[in-house]
């Protein structure tokens, strides 16, 4: 009589498979999440950033002072249908910021607190106009 070859897996061999799987979808899907959120927000900070170059590039090319106010009670109307994932504060207080025909600015400093523990600056600098972004801290 011929042996028999078996072929296949045992049962213990697929439930040790399927716990492996487990654990790498339970460690995974918590960062995708957090990526996901992370890159809608950092679009959000981009086109702040690119708006307040945007404002810096129209006042040089059109030779006459341009003048950018956050109005914080306009951010919270149009947060209800573009986003509200950012809070954003000026430094100082007053969130009024001027480019000059010379590229220059009134300079300003803007915090952006994101969902979760993110925080980011935009920083206007006074003497040269340039817009730049980093994280801040908490």
């Amino acid at each position: 009589m011929r042996g028999y070859s078996v072929r296949g897996y045992s049962l213990m061999e697929l439930v040790v498979v399927l716990a492996i799987l487990a654990v790498a979808v339970a460690v995974v899907a918590p960062v995708v999440g957090r990526t996901a959120d992370d890159v809608r927000v950092r679009a959000e900070l981009a086109g702040l950033a690119a708006f307040l170059r945007t404002a810096r590039e129209q006042a040089v090319t059109r030779q006459q002072a341009l003048e950018v106010t956050l109005d914080r009670e306009a951010r919270v109307q149009a947060s209800r249908t573009v986003s509200s994932l950012l809070r954003v504060e000026a430094d100082p207080a007053m969130p009024r910021l001027t480019f000059l025909p010379h590229g220059m600015s009134s300079g300003a400093r803007f915090m952006i607190d994101a969902p979760g523990p993110r925080a980011y600056i935009i920083t206007v600098d006074a003497l040269t106009g340039r817009v730049t972004t980093q994280r801040g801290a908490l």
